[in-house]
């Protein structure tokens, strides 16, 4: 049946609606930057005259004509980069008194315990590229350190809010296939540090854990956490999987119901929900966290460090292998994810979300 006049009128209507709105303009852009980043020019019919979305979404794309996708994946990061700023959301903190191989992180080591802590307090302690290599880093220097204990904590009201979403802006000259595989053979690599690393590893869980920071805490040997502090691990939101071998560990700290809540429906746990379902080893009143939390730390620092470590290699050997395969497999999928629709549509909503 033909469009009626009433139809196409509705339909013209939206449309100008939608093109003349600011925030419906940007969100026009991301998109066909995107698309001509990825895929080149528009390649694609043009969609029927009342499906007024995609015909702008079209349009936009289109209007990019011969635009190469090197130039349209610099103007894609310089858009998102512009859309970020204004909230504070890109500007990295600046470390002081750390050791100057790191910008993303402060590590010092006193009374035999060196700490790892998270520095961007202006991204919420988001993890960028460049900090999952320092952390790695870090991870190295540490274990091989004459401290007795490693703890790692975040600067700020944040522990860490997870993995950095623009990390998925930096698209490479390979495209998505290469950027994938790139940011699968990191994540690969800096979930193996934590698997093979030596020492007691304890968390001082300061605030807020998104993703990544939580799924990671599987393979602590203590968790503590301030009571104001939350876990979340909103993967299937941003169409994408678990990582950090929290496929493994979270069902057996918590049991599979308990686990698919958290990893399957993105449920937030307080810190006092966390503790009863193991997840976190004790929490504590804010006001004290960090004076309680101290005086364990001190007390551990004086224990052999021998001891520790080969304690450690008996509870942790028996497992090690089943970890180093679990963390194989999380990351083979989450390279398939990264390249679906179904992830690239999330993410990109995310970034329209904050615009105003």
């Amino acid at each position: 049946m033909g469009a009626t006049v009433e139809q196409f009128n509705c339909a013209k209507s939206q449309m100008g609606t939608l093109k003349k709105d600011p925030g419906n303009e940007a969100k026009l852009k991301i998109y066909a930057l995107f698309k001509q980043a990825t895929q080149g020019p528009c390649n694609t019919p043009k969609p029927g005259m009342l499906d007024f979305v995609g015909k702008a979404k079209w349009d936009a794309w289109k209007s990019l004509g011969s635009v190469s996708q090197e130039e349209a994946r610099q103007q894609y990061v310089d858009l998102i980069d512009s859309l970020l700023a204004p909230e504070g959301l890109v500007v990295a903190a600046q470390p002081t008194g750390s050791a100057a191989s790191f910008d993303t992180l402060l590590v010092s080591t006193e009374d035999n315990v060196t700490t790892i802590r998270f520095n961007r307090p202006q991204k919420k302690n988001a993890i960028n590229v460049e900090m999952y290599n320092e952390i790695i880093k870090a991870l190295e220097e540490s274990g091989k350190d004459d401290s007795v204990i490693t703890v790692i904590t975040g600067s700020g009201d944040f522990y860490c809010s997870g993995n950095d979403l623009t990390n998925f802006t930096k698209i490479p000259q390979g495209g998505m296939q290469q950027m994938a595989k790139d940011g699968g053979e990191l994540l690969r690599e800096f979930v193996k540090a934590f698997i093979d690393f030596p020492k007691p590893l304890i968390a001082v869980i300061n605030g807020p854990a998104v993703g990544v920071s939580v799924t990671l805490l599987g393979l602590f040997e203590v968790v503590y956490a301030t009571e104001r502090a939350t876990f979340h691990t909103p993967f299937s939101q941003l169409g994408q999987s678990p990582e950090a071998c929290s496929s493994y560990t979270f069902p057996k700290m918590m049991g599979n119901a308990k686990a698919s809540e958290m990893l399957l429906f993105n449920k937030k746990l307080t810190a006092t929900q966390a503790c009863a379902q193991g997840l976190v080893t004790e929490v504590f009143p804010d006001s004290s966290f960090q004076t309680e939390v101290a005086t364990r730390l001190k007390a551990y620092a004086k224990l052999p460090r021998n001891s520790l470590t080969l304690s450690k290699q008996l509870i942790r050997g028996t497992e090690k292998e089943r970890l180093h395969t679990v963390n194989d497999q999380e990351v083979e999928r989450l390279v398939e994810r990264w390249l679906s629709d179904e992830c690239m549509q999330a993410i990109m909503s995310f970034f329209q979300s904050r615009l105003p």
